[in-house]
């Protein structure tokens, strides 16, 4: 946008210098390349940024998985940007629709259900999820808006249907300050128990993404166990038991 914008500016000059008179035409030219430098200046520093949060982004994840990553594509890390410091609700639905769509799921806006975000429909077609998709900087609360359209849609739901909250806590937080909070209150945990909703935070989402782009899990199997689990938090932990894929007593952070 800011080359095109310095093309433009580019041409003016070309056309002030031969079209208007004397007096001006020099003037033109210099106000022009004055122009095109504060340009070049504000893209540098945009593209300065950029590479920064990149590193900071990378170094936050390699402390997650205490490994050095692989470099992130630009698209990734938009992804994964968007997902666990997302800057609006509308670019942390994008990222999960990314997410799902990435990992072989069917996923679509909702048509009959205005109460949920996305559709993901499971292996078997039968079977399918409602998104809700959640933004906090803090806790999730019993009284977020977004939860009651949750509740409204387990309540309308058919028998092959489930609603699964998906949801960005404490989005202002480092990744390894993160282990440190909870992402609901005790009230919201007992809420989502007593209606037998399934929550999954965005950082287990991503590590999942991961695990699954690394060959390490079955993401269709992951997904049949949320299907099946009686609500709370799910955590899905490699290697272990079927019990240990459900914590519905205990509150883990994202």
């Amino acid at each position: 946008m800011l080359s095109v914008l310095q093309l433009v500016i580019a041409s003016f000059a070309i056309y002030g210098a031969s079209t208007f008179s004397e007096e001006i035409r020099l003037l033109i030219p210099l106000g022009c390349l004055f122009l095109m430098l504060m340009v070049y200046r504000i893209d540098k520093r945009r593209l300065e940024n950029k590479a920064t949060r990149k590193t900071f982004l990378e170094s936050e994840i390699n402390k997650i998985w205490k490994k050095e990553t692989v470099a992130f594509k630009d698209q990734d890390f938009f992804t994964i940007e968007s997902l666990v410091w997302p800057k609006s609700e509308l670019l942390l639905i994008d990222a999960v629709h990314a997410i799902f769509k990435d990992l072989g799921f069917r996923i679509s806006a909702p048509v009959h259900y205005q109460t949920v975000d996305r559709i993901v429909k499971l292996q078997d077609a039968d079977k399918m999820f409602g998104l809700q998709i959640i933004m906090c900087e803090n806790d999730v609360e019993e009284n977020h808006p977004k939860v009651g359209r949750a509740l409204k849609f387990e309540k309308d739901r058919k028998v092959n249907e489930k609603i699964l909250i998906i949801a960005s806590t404490h989005i202002h937080l480092p990744l390894s300050e993160r282990g440190k909070a909870s992402c609901l209150s005790k009230e919201m945990l007992h809420f989502l128990i007593r209606h037998q909703i399934s929550l999954v935070t965005s950082h287990h989402l991503y590590e999942l993404w991961q695990e699954a782009k690394g060959g390490e899990i079955d993401i269709f199997e992951v997904f049949q166990k949320i299907y099946l689990h009686p609500g709370g938090i799910f955590y899905y932990k490699k290697n272990a038991n079927s019990n240990s894929h459900s914590l519905p007593i205990n509150l883990r952070a994202p």
